[in-house]
């Protein structure tokens, strides 16, 4: 694994770009080649852009840190990768888990709804298909002389409402 390795006064760090084993600590002394180095201060860097290219092709992964690193430089090319810290990470790891449960919540909230939609409008359904073959055998077609018939008699119609309606209302308030 190739990543920094801090080095430095303590509040004053500069770091090594070591290649390690993955599983070494990053604060042991102990690594397999020293191909940099990185003072944030001054940002000042050295690399061995060979021996850093040399050690990928043998399969050596790169930190994201370092990654960043390269590709500012111009040792790689690419897009740079996001950087978290842990316990960033953690907290955003957390926060992620209660958005999903929260998104989980809502959707079977939905779903539910859905379902009960989907049941009051399959019993509406249901209802009215059952009584519409009734309908029209209980009322049979008009003949053609009878729809005629009202289409003529529809003004008389119009007006004859007016004068009943007064009746009307009165004979509801009188019950």
């Amino acid at each position: 694994m190739i990543r920094f390795q801090r080095i430095g006064r303590k509040n004053d760090a500069a770091f090594r770009i070591a290649v390690l084993e993955k599983t070494a600590g990053p604060k042991a002394g102990k690594y397999v080649d020293l191909v940099g180095t990185y003072n944030p201060k001054t940002k000042a860097t050295t690399l061995k852009p060979e021996a850093i290219k040399e050690w990928m092709t043998k399969g050596a992964q790169v930190s994201p840190t370092v990654h960043n690193l390269l590709v500012k430089e111009g040792v790689l090319e690419g897009a740079k990768k996001p950087v978290i810290a842990k316990t960033t990470l953690e907290k955003n790891v957390a926060k992620r888990k209660a958005e999903e449960e929260a998104a989980a919540a809502k959707a079977a909230e939905a779903a539910k709804a859905a379902e009960e939609a989907a049941a009051a409008e399959a019993e509406a359904s249901a209802a009215p298909a059952e009584e519409a073959p009734a309908a029209p055998e209980e009322t049979p077609a008009p003949a053609p002389e009878e729809t005629a018939a009202p289409a003529e008699e529809a003004p008389a119609a119009e007006t004859a409402p007016e004068t009943e309606a007064a009746p009307a209302d009165e004979a509801p308030a009188a019950a």
